[in-house]
């Protein structure tokens, strides 16, 4: 009897320690694709306003942004074209109507451009327009010709005459420009000719037959006869953003010919984000503020503006910032922000999962952070002292079984 009496209380004591002991644990995934909108797109222009002199060509891109979750099929055209030119939408290849951008991705067409003799000094405005299929989005913005004199033409081509289809490239600092040129020869007898090409200092500069990858300094061509070859270009990592003339001469004896090219460097955007300690976590209790230093570094070439921040965060959360944005990050630039953490009254004790996403102008960057949320310090004393009661008890109950 005595065995069965003390079973039975073994068996109580088990049920009030289970009681008492508490194990929290919770998790959280990240879905990645959430974090944008279901449909968001934008078009803008490269070159909202322009300076060209006296019948020379237009030509720049437009870009599309999608920043949503759904693809989007794009309608777009030419609403405006002023007197005396003509202009088109295209690819390298067609004239387009529409163009089909898929979710999260960037596109770009081509805007041209080209006057006619009747064209004089003045200032041209061309609109450019386009919706979605459905109707939701609606685009449109304008583009600016500022025709000025005549450009100083270089000395006449003797010999031999160059010709390209753009002469003007435009790209961010860290990017390969090609652009191709047809030599065309008008000696009536076989000739080699030298390629020389001069541009900024420290620019890597290369020919190359056309879709060919070796390298070459001179051309042999027939009397009479024209071959397509490419300019590579390269600049130096870094090279600030504008635009940079670069001048291709072809001669061969007393025949020769020049061309004038240019690179339009866009700059390059680049953030990046991080702590200064390098460590991603933080300790939190519910319902109280905890604190965290970050910062913000522009590695582009390009200077960023508007940075936003976002956080993305477990429900009935509070996550601030402190500036609420950088107006202007330039490159190299270091900048120091405080973002203050409130979990929720009722969050369990665990580790959760908070991102931050640092939006610039053209470039952006996500942090990931581990909040652990721990019990407050006074249901820690509340948690000893019921072990300690329940030790007690036991105690107790023990010496008043051995008596009996």
């Amino acid at each position: 009897m005595k065995i069965v009496k003390t079973d039975r209380l073994m068996l109580t004591v088990s049920l009030v320690v289970m009681a008492v002991v508490i194990l929290p644990g919770l998790c959280f995934a990240k879905d990645s694709d959430n974090n944008r909108p279901l449909r968001s797109i934008t078009m803008a222009t490269e070159y909202p306003g322009v300076e060209v002199p006296a019948e020379e060509d237009v030509s720049m891109d437009i870009i599309f942004h999608n920043k949503g979750r759904s693809d989007e099929n794009v309608e777009v055209w030419l609403s405006e074209i002023p007197e005396g030119w003509k202009a088109k939408i295209k690819t390298y290849r067609f004239t387009v109507t529409g163009i089909h951008v898929p979710a999260g991705e960037d596109k770009t067409l081509t805007f041209d451009a080209q006057p006619t003799k009747e064209v004089s000094t003045g200032k041209y405005t061309f609109q450019i327009e386009a919706k979605t299929q459905d109707g939701q989005f609606k685009m449109a913005r304008n583009v600016l010709v500022i025709v000025t004199g005549a450009a100083e033409k270089i000395e006449d081509d003797r010999g031999v005459k160059l010709t390209t289809s753009y002469p003007e490239i435009s790209g961010p600092s860290d990017a390969t420009f090609e652009f191709s040129m047809e030599v065309n020869s008008k000696l009536d007898k076989d000739a080699v000719f030298d390629l020389f090409a001069q541009g900024p200092k420290g620019w890597d500069i290369n020919f190359k037959p056309a879709y060919e990858t070796k390298f070459i300094t001179s051309l042999r061509l027939k009397a009479n006869q024209n071959q397509t070859i490419a300019v590579e270009v390269k600049p130096p990592p870094m090279t600030e953003a504008g635009k940079y003339p670069i001048n291709v001469r072809v001669s061969s004896g007393d025949a020769k010919g020049e061309v004038q090219l240019a690179v339009i460097l866009t700059g390059t955007y680049g953030i990046e984000v991080g702590t200064p300690s390098g460590l991603l976590s933080l300790d939190a209790r519910q319902g109280k503020p905890a604190n965290l230093s970050f910062y913000v570094k522009n590695t582009g070439s390009a200077a960023n503006h508007d940075v936003k921040f976002m956080s993305f965060k477990p429900e009935n959360w509070k996550v601030e910032f402190t500036p609420e944005r950088l107006e202007l990050v330039e490159p190299g630039d270091l900048k120091q922000v405080e973002m203050t953490i409130t979990p929720y009254e009722d969050a369990l004790v665990g580790d959760y999962s908070i991102s931050i996403n640092v939006e610039g102008e053209k470039a952006s960057k996500i942090m990931e952070l581990r909040t652990t949320v721990k019990a407050s310090a006074a249901w820690g004393w509340i948690g000893i002292g019921i072990i300690v009661a329940v030790i007690a008890g036991l105690f107790g109950i023990f010496r008043w079984l051995g008596r009996r």
